[in-house]
């Protein structure tokens, strides 16, 4: 579940949504345990909740999935005990890299996100070493082939919701908003029948990296590989132009 803005292209994205999805609703259900337990399990009234939910959906994780989810996290509150996490470093050539991590064994996951970056030739950080040349934004993206509006009328659409930004792509649309306007955003598309490929808060990449060394590009290969196949790594962000 990389954060990125540079989507090299929707049959890519599916595909890898596709083999990762056992991974993606792990990590959305410890997501709606922990903001259950936060604020309760009411979307309307819990913001976090309703985050979670919408990225569930956009992931096609079936309703009574999720339900079950939310009554489950209700029924249990007491006994959740993951934890937010984050870590910041450096892969090859000095990408900027970020993992938010959700855990219930913070030495556990410090250890696994430690190795990820030696076996990658990264080297892990200090808290905000590279955090500030990521912006937080609410992030949609959606399929052209799915979406029977024009790109006029979703923008407008868009914008009109309280959207910041409107890209088109050669297979796609980009709808980019603040963290804050992301779920009104987010709630008209669904309502008006908009069906959306990914949808979530995440973090952006002030500048996009390019690596031309083949080697530098298999290390951090490696390395995001090593860190998104851990269970306890929600995201993973970085400024690589793939």
């Amino acid at each position: 579940m990389s954060g990125h803005s540079k989507f090299a292209n929707i049959k890519h994205k599916k595909e890898k949504n596709d083999a990762a999805k056992g991974k993606i609703f792990t990590i959305i259900g410890r997501e709606i345990a922990v903001a259950v337990k936060e604020g309760g399990p009411d979307p309307s009234n819990n913001f976090k909740l309703a985050a979670v939910v919408a990225k569930a959906k956009a992931n096609n994780m079936p309703n009574d999935t999720i339900e079950r989810g939310i009554k489950k996290a209700a029924g249990d509150a007491d006994n959740v005990n993951y934890e937010y996490c984050s870590y910041e470093g450096y892969g090859p050539s000095g990408i900027a890299i970020i993992v938010n991590c959700l855990t219930d064994n913070k030495n556990r996951t410090a250890a696994n996100v430690r190795a990820a970056f030696s076996k990658g030739a990264g080297n892990l950080g200090t808290p905000g070493c590279v955090s500030f040349m990521f912006d937080d934004k609410g992030q949609i993206i959606i399929d052209k082939e799915e979406c029977e509006l024009s790109a006029d009328d979703l923008m407008m659409m868009a914008l009109d919701a309280g959207a910041d930004d409107f890209n088109e792509e050669e297979d796609s649309f980009e709808i980019l908003t603040t963290p804050e306007a992301f779920e009104d955003v987010r709630r008209k598309l669904e309502e008006e029948g908009v069906k959306m490929l990914s949808a979530e808060v995440t973090k952006l990449p002030q500048n996009y990296v390019d690596l031309n060394d083949e080697g530098d590009v298999n290390k951090l290969t490696r390395l995001l590989d090593l860190l998104e196949a851990d269970d306890d790594v929600q995201a993973v962000y970085h400024n690589w132009n793939e």
